[in-house]
């Protein structure tokens, strides 16, 4: 397997495992623990994807939306803010690592200890994807899709080469917002606004 490194900034390397192997997802925790370097997800089929670490402007983009998103749920006190190191193992088997996602206070509560410290067995009701140049963009659409049949509510893909920001909701045709300086979460995030500012342009 090729060395993946932020230099190369390779795009995500699917490994199809099945029939040969199927991992658990208690196996899938320890490999991930066992591989810091790449983030792994997997697909409801069973493919494992490998991704590189992030280039040093995506992370600090991620970095200001988490933050952002951090403060709001703090202030609204309903539910939790988790960044791209959390695993969520969804309704159709896959297991997903949205950059940014919350999650009700009343679903993590319904979770054993156990389950809290693994990756949670939940669909996040809010999720962020932000596209690395590394991202091919139907692959980020696709997972987005995934979130919402689900479960999610609100999903949003933010899309800095393209300063577009794609809205999904179940239900509701796909919005496309081109180059906006903020975007609301309300009525399903209420009194949630994403500034776009230094997402856009990183001030560094």
């Amino acid at each position: 397997m090729p060395i993946m490194t932020t230099s190369t900034l390779q795009p995500p390397l699917t490994i199809q495992l099945d029939p040969v192997v199927e991992i658990d997802d208690d196996q899938l925790f320890e490999m991930c623990g066992r591989n810091r370097d790449l983030r792994i997800e997997r697909t409801a089929a069973g493919e494992l994807i490998l991704m590189s670490p992030a280039g040093g402007k995506t992370s600090n983009r991620n970095a200001e939306i988490v933050a952002q998103l951090r403060n709001w749920a703090r202030r609204d006190a309903t539910g939790h803010a988790f960044d791209s190191s959390a695993g969520f193992t969804l309704p159709n088997g896959a297991m997903r690592s949205p950059d940014a996602a919350w999650v009700e206070r009343e679903k993590l509560a319904a979770l054993t200890p156990e389950q809290q410290e693994r990756f949670l067995p939940v669909c996040p009701s809010f999720v962020i994807e932000l596209r690395s140049p590394s991202d091919p963009l139907a692959s980020v659409q696709t997972k987005m899709e995934e979130y919402l049949g689900n479960g999610s509510l609100l999903g949003w893909l933010v899309d800095p080469a393209e300063r577009r920001l794609h809205v999904y909701r179940p239900g509701v045709d796909l919005e496309v917002l081109e180059d906006p300086t903020s975007v609301a979460g309300d009525p399903e995030m209420p009194g949630f606004v994403l500034e776009l500012a230094e997402v856009w342009d990183p001030a560094w």
